[in-house]
């Protein structure tokens, strides 16, 4: 059985995710401890972060690598055209996409973990030493995400800059391709690409970034939530997920 080491809450995990189910691949999603996660990284691929898959004998670092590979073992299904211009310009959009996700995943962190303890709750699961002793292990999880993200307002402002003028860019490429997807007229790589990391400001049901009632967020990320959902690549990440993300595996792993 394939196995995707994952973070629950990470949209790049999604990414990695969702290009499985694209590829009607079998696999369970097996959730690490943040922190922890390193060594078992390193140990395997030579690298600190996920996702990352184990297809038999095979270990396979990073969203993008992960899509390629599956591509090349598994072509039913692809995710990248066989015309050159439309793969490069996929592999372009892709690498927007992953910036973009960086950013957003600082800017989302430090406005969500500054309303909720819905993040600190999904990185240490529901049971387990660190739900156990939550009292303690949250703090901590806190810190070291404030600390690992650089979540300081300086770093958090710059983000939303690039953000901005990322989205813009990716809203016009869009509209370039005439609205439907971003290369050619399926779903492929670049799309569940640029959907994944705008999954979390557009809080989206059935994924790990949809709230539950009652709970608040700040303002300013409800104000950019808006804009967001009011432009052509807003409407477009929604519908996406609504028509074509085929989840097979919870994404809350094991």
């Amino acid at each position: 059985m394939r196995i995707l080491y994952q973070f629950p809450l990470s949209h790049f995990c999604e990414k990695a995710r969702w290009l499985l189910d694209h590829k009607e691949l079998d696999y369970n999603a097996q959730n690490l401890i943040p922190g922890v996660h390193r060594a078992f990284a390193k140990l395997k691929t030579g690298q600190n972060k996920l996702p990352i898959l184990r297809d038999q004998d095979q270990w396979i670092a990073d969203s993008t690598q992960i899509a390629l590979y599956l591509d090349e073992v598994y072509p039913e299904h692809t995710l990248l055209r066989s015309d050159p211009t439309q793969r490069n310009e996929a592999l372009e959009i892709d690498q927007l996409a992953s910036t973009l996700g960086y950013h957003v995943r600082r800017w989302g962190l430090a406005h969500t973990l500054s309303e909720s303890e819905q993040p600190l709750d999904l990185l240490i699961g529901e049971k387990g030493y660190l739900r156990q002793f939550e009292k303690y292990s949250k703090p901590i999880m806190k810190m070291l995400i404030s600390k690992g993200y650089q979540l300081d307002q300086d770093k958090v402002d710059e983000s939303e800059r690039e953000m901005r003028r990322l989205i813009a860019e990716l809203n016009q490429r869009l509209i370039a391709n005439g609205g439907a997807y971003f290369v050619g007229e399926r779903l492929g790589l670049a799309d569940i690409a640029v959907c994944s990391m705008l999954a979390p400001i557009l809080e989206i049901q059935d994924t790990p970034w949809e709230k539950e009632q009652g709970e608040t967020l700040s303002e300013q990320f409800l104000q950019f939530k808006q804009e967001l959902s009011d432009l052509p690549l807003g409407q477009y990440v929604l519908r996406i997920y609504q028509t074509e993300r085929h989840a097979r595996v919870d994404w809350r792993g094991i």
